[in-house]
């Protein structure tokens, strides 16, 4: 868009309760039905926007980022408790209906003040709306296999991820800002009926309350794992916005090459999710979620760091409202890691050597937390220091 960046109607050249009896399946369907319609569906349209970044859209991506972000994480707490009490149904219509309706909006914004209502409060606080009601549907799904069930879930988010930049490098030239941005709208549009038709509640509504556990925080294990969490994804997403922008600027590679690359990151997502999750069902989820801490494996701490709660959270009629505070302390951590990253390299002269060591440390602290979480909870249980946990 060579006069005006957010004039959509041109082409462009540029890119931009009582705890239920668990079962290892659905009511009425198999665990792999339950999950491809009802998991990866839903997740596809939302984390897949950050996946993507390294990618942007003409302003879209850069605009609205930061507010959509705290917006989303203070409804995840929101949602979560309205799921616990019983109102998953209406909850997640609301979120669905609410990022595609900004996504439309943003086809048709033209100023800074119209894409950040599009894109940053209404799609933001969509996806609070979605993410953490459709996580806790899927642990009252499953209790043995839930650790590989979040972690096919969680590849909806790499599915997206590679939809996504694609859409937008394919369609930006050709029908411009405002039609590809419509093309992924009606994505999202089919992709959620299919999540919200086969997603139904089966854990008893737990009604009174308040909105936010206060009392979780007087729990160790708990508290040291929200720390943990928070910390460790202050350096998770550093490649995901950094790698296309490192790969030019140190690498030398070409700007196409440098977008593959990460299309080549977010393609990695899939056995990187899967793999993780199907160890974490023999050796443990926590102990599989630490390792991977340490060794800054980034796909298997995203599959499994909602799977851990499971393991630490000692009521089950309060699971909804527990992911919605981890969502909260993950998403925190997400929004203000990328920009320090940002300032350091900047600082810096451009170099990425303290961003690197900068997200590298947040990842060995986090996980020193959550190795405390474990110990807490293992004195707890009485078991020796090898426990599958």
């Amino acid at each position: 868009m060579k006069n005006n960046p957010l004039d959509h109607d041109q082409a462009s050249s540029s890119p931009s309760s009582m705890e239920p009896k668990l079962e290892n399946g659905g009511h009425s369907s198999t665990p792999q039905q339950d999950l491809e319609r009802q998991g990866d569906s839903d997740l596809m349209p939302v984390p897949s926007l950050v996946l993507s970044n390294g990618i942007p859209d003409p302003v879209a991506s850069t605009t609205a980022q930061p507010e959509g972000g705290w917006i989303a994480w203070m409804a995840g707490i929101i949602s979560g408790r309205l799921t616990d009490a019983g109102y998953f149904r209406i909850t997640t219509i609301i979120g669905a209906f609410l990022v595609v309706f900004g996504t439309f909006m943003t086809s048709l914004s033209q100023t800074y003040w119209q894409i950040l209502l599009a894109q940053g409060l209404c799609t933001g606080l969509g996806n609070g709306l979605l993410l953490t009601p459709m996580m806790t549907l899927i642990t009252t799904y499953f209790k043995r296999r839930l650790p590989l069930v979040m972690g096919i879930a969680a590849c909806g988010s790499t599915t997206g991820g590679l939809i996504y930049p694609s859409m937008a490098r394919m369609l930006l030239p050709t029908i411009g800002f405002g039609w590809t941005m419509r093309a992924m709208g009606f994505i999202q549009l089919g992709t959620f009926a299919i999540a919200l038709v086969s997603g139904v509640p089966r854990q008893s509504p737990r009604k009174s309350g308040p909105i936010i556990d206060w009392s979780v925080f007087g729990e160790a294990a708990f508290t040291l794992y929200l720390l943990g969490a928070f910390l460790a994804f202050l350096g998770v997403f550093f490649p995901f916005f950094f790698l296309s922008s490192y790969a030019r600027e140190k690498q030398g590679l070409s700007y196409i090459d440098s977008l593959n690359l990460t299309l080549v990151l977010n393609g990695i997502g899939f056995p990187a999710r899967l793999i993780p999750s199907f160890i974490a069902r023999h050796t443990g989820t926590m102990n599989v979620f630490i390792a991977f801490l340490f060794s800054s494996a980034l796909c298997g701490v995203q599959s499994l760091f909602l799977a851990v709660v499971t393991i630490i959270n000692s009521d089950m009629s309060k699971i909804g409202a527990r992911l919605g505070i981890i969502s909260a302390g993950v998403g925190i951590g997400a929004l203000l890691g990328s920009p320090i990253s940002g300032a350091i390299i900047s600082a810096s002269g451009g170099s990425y050597v303290g961003a690197q060591i900068f997200s590298g440390s947040t990842l060995v602290v986090g996980g020193l937390f959550v190795l405390a979480s474990r110990e807490m909870k293992r004195r707890q249980e009485g078991q020796g220091l090898w426990m599958k946990l």
